[in-house]
């Protein structure tokens, strides 16, 4: 039986649903073995820990500039042109050892190392399920989207391991059998401009955004309250990018030697957790509100990151992981929620462009310092201590804020 929220849904509705699937699948998978690919054809981990950095900057700077101008030049083609770059960047990836080029792939391209969404797809489709479903179910329609994301990451993440494994008994190479993920990511790109090519203009936006002027970023009289929370959500950013899934994931085999094929069960599980606390959010937010569910799930979420490294074995900090996952997505549809119902829609696309891209901003800040981390022995469990404390930081401070930006208009 379909939930009434999904029921509303219209054929392009269903079909964002469909590449989101497909995306955070590639993703998923990729975030798994990426770091493990990548100090497996030479890089140390402080040089993937910069390309990967590298890599999310470019995503910002793709992404502000295609999100930025998505509701005038076309959502359907601007969707179309991400998809294209993240499959030229997974096909250069996985065909070279060049340093040099897997740099400028990184950059140009989109790659996402974390498992969580890069380039340009997540704000554009955020601001067109925002206008074709009632405000009343915006949240929870939000919800099952997010649990569509984590649930593909989860499959993802066990695809992958499954793969490697699976190539790696028949003779292949462990970085052959990781390239394999690499070439898969890339023709998933491919099948996204196929899916993409497939929106039809209603999925565009309104006329009136599209005739306007607005300022540089596609703001208006948003512009404010955007910026505020643009700054907190780097922050949050931030300290997740020192615990992206990529060196999660390298962090428990450097710790307990954990191989590609568990890690994909851990991070299935982890990603299937997730999924299932994204869809409790929209309930909480019904009786809470939209920042006090943001707040009061991320805290107690962030303490757990902080105890996975204090663990002595290996179920206990597999176990650690596991509880946090199962609260740390509740902020997600309440967040996306949040934005939507605080500016006008004809700004829509542009303030989910320039929240997101503060958060890949944030996020692209964090790698390199991990990887100078990582390649100590002694301080492989810091980059979980700076991550939970930053994102306490975030949530205290957004608890605050939240009095002085813009109640939402439920009437939007």
């Amino acid at each position: 039986m379909i939930p009434a929220s999904l029921s509303s849904l219209t054929p392009d509705g269903w079909l964002l649903f469909l590449t989101r699937l497909a995306r955070l699948f590639s993703y998923g998978a990729l975030s798994v073995v990426l770091v493990l690919y990548l100090t497996g054809i030479g890089l140390t981990a402080s040089e993937s820990g910069t390309l990967l950095t590298l890599t999310l900057l470019g995503d910002t700077a793709v992404s502000l500039w295609l999100t930025t101008r998505a509701d005038r030049a076309g959502r359907r083609r601007t969707l179309i042109v991400g998809a294209l770059l993240m499959a030229g960047a997974g096909a250069i990836f996985a065909a070279t050892r060049n340093p040099l080029l897997l740099f400028v792939a990184g950059t140009v391209g989109v790659i996402s190392p974390s498992g969580n969404e890069v380039g340009p797809f997540l704000s554009i489709e955020q601001a067109a399920l925002s206008q074709v479903v009632p405000v009343r179910l915006r949240t929870e329609v939000f919800a099952w989207y997010t649990l569509t994301g984590a649930f593909a990451t989860a499959l993802g993440s066990l695809f992958a391991g499954l793969l490697a494994a699976t190539l790696h008994k028949t003779g292949a190479t462990s970085t052959n059998s990781q390239r394999a993920v690499l070439i898969l990511y890339a023709a998933m790109g491919l099948v996204l401009a196929a899916l993409f090519w497939r929106l039809s203009p209603s999925a565009e936006a309104p006329w009136e955004a599209r005739s306007q002027a607005p300022d540089r970023f596609g703001l208006g009289p948003s512009r404010g309250a955007v910026f505020k929370l643009s700054s907190l959500f780097a922050l949050d950013a931030f300290g997740g990018g020192f615990v992206i899934q990529s060196f999660a994931a390298y962090w428990f085999h450097l710790r307990f030697g954990v191989d590609a094929a568990m890690l994909g069960g851990v991070f299935f599980g982890a990603n299937l957790f997730a999924a299932l606390s994204a869809l409790a959010a929209s309930r909480l937010a019904a009786r809470l509100g939209l920042v006090n569910t943001m707040v009061f799930t991320h805290l107690p979420s962030n303490i757990l990151l902080i105890l996975v490294p204090l663990m002595p074995t290996l179920p206990l900090a597999v176990l650690m992981l596991l509880l946090r996952f199962s609260i740390s997505q509740m902020d997600v549809p309440t967040r996306q929620s949040y934005t939507m119902a605080i500016v006008r829609p004809e700004e829509r696309s542009a303030a989910a462009g320039v929240t997101g891209v503060a958060r890949t901003t944030g996020a692209a800040m964090a790698p390199t310092f991990a990887g100078i981390l990582l390649n100590h022995a002694g301080w492989i469990a810091v980059p979980f201590y700076i991550a939970g404390l930053c994102k306490i930081g975030y949530d205290l401070l957004l608890y605050r804020a939240a009095r002085e930006l813009p109640r939402p208009d439920v009437g939007r």
